[in-house]
């Protein structure tokens, strides 16, 4: 089988400024990762393929990640950035597409947990544009904190034609080891079924002490509610070196699932990403 991480990043601080890296904590990733440095990585993981996932909302480093897409090497997709209260998204989704690398676009994903109205997803010309999304044959990825999900629900449930993902389980609270409304959130979010979730960024939430065994409970809410035909593996990389490596995630991603069968393990780790994202070249 194919394996894919489905959710990595990379940036060059040179480039463009990373405020957010600025941040307390923040120490050991505040320097540049590329796929160079990725590439040893995946090897020893067997990873074959990657999702490039946008880090800062500015359409040129989308540019820039889909020209990479373009190159030899392991991305088979990119979800970019794109201004979703912009009446020109359409155009600037097109020119995208045009691009070097274009063809790579398979999403799109804007930092909603960054917004302070637990409404954003609701508004009426965010709404607009990811119809726009969905009218050009993408995905949408919803990076969210948990008191924004009733707001991802009602938009998942208004937009059947539109396919999500969500990241990082909506960055439940591991950490405190709280489950709840976390859980109840979930189950209502993944009875619609436009929706599919990343099994990614659980080191981070749960802090440097975290252990398999306190990720457990939160993976097998999210097994349950989705399936394993609805989920896929991310590491989250670079961002996962705050508090474990990529051999660690990608360990215990294997382990959490370990009791699935064979090929319901090559849906979490490789098919379930081909599909959602219709991946141009992944193998598959």
């Amino acid at each position: 089988m194919i394996r894919i991480d489905g959710h990595h990043h990379v940036w060059e601080l040179g480039a463009r400024p990373h405020a957010w890296l600025d941040g307390a904590g923040m120490a050991a990733i505040r320097r540049d990762f590329t796929l160079a440095d990725l590439a040893p990585l995946t090897a020893a993981a067997g990873i074959d393929r990657t999702i490039l996932i946008q880090v800062l909302p500015s359409p040129a480093e989308t540019a820039e990640f889909l020209a990479l897409a373009g190159e030899p090497g392991p991305v088979a997709g990119v979800v970019g950035w794109a201004d979703l209260t912009s009446d020109r998204l359409p155009q600037t989704l097109d020119a995208l597409r045009s691009g070097p690398g274009g063809a790579h676009l398979v999403g799109i994903r804007h930092l909603v947990q960054g917004e302070p109205d637990p409404r954003w997803l609701a508004r009426t010309d965010v709404r607009r544009a990811l119809r726009a999304v969905a009218g050009a044959g993408l995905v949408y990825d919803l990076l969210t904190l948990p008191h924004q999900l009733p707001a991802a629900i009602d938009t998942v449930r208004a937009l059947p034609g539109l396919t999500f993902v969500l990241d990082h389980l909506s960055k439940p609270p591991i950490a405190a080891g709280e489950l709840h409304p976390w859980a109840a959130r979930i189950r209502e979010l993944a009875a619609l079924p436009n929706v599919s979730c990343k099994l990614s960024g659980m080191v981070t939430e749960a802090g440097p002490r975290w252990t398999v065994a306190g990720l457990r409970p939160y993976v097998e809410v999210v097994l349950d509610a989705f399936g394993p035909a609805r989920m896929m593996f991310g590491s989250d990389w670079p961002v996962c070196l705050l508090t474990a490596s990529y051999a660690d995630v990608t360990s215990a991603a294997q382990e959490l699932t370990a009791a699935l069968t064979p090929e319901e393990q090559a849906l979490v780790f490789g098919e379930t990403a081909a599909r959602v994202y219709g991946l141009p070249d992944a193998g598959t």
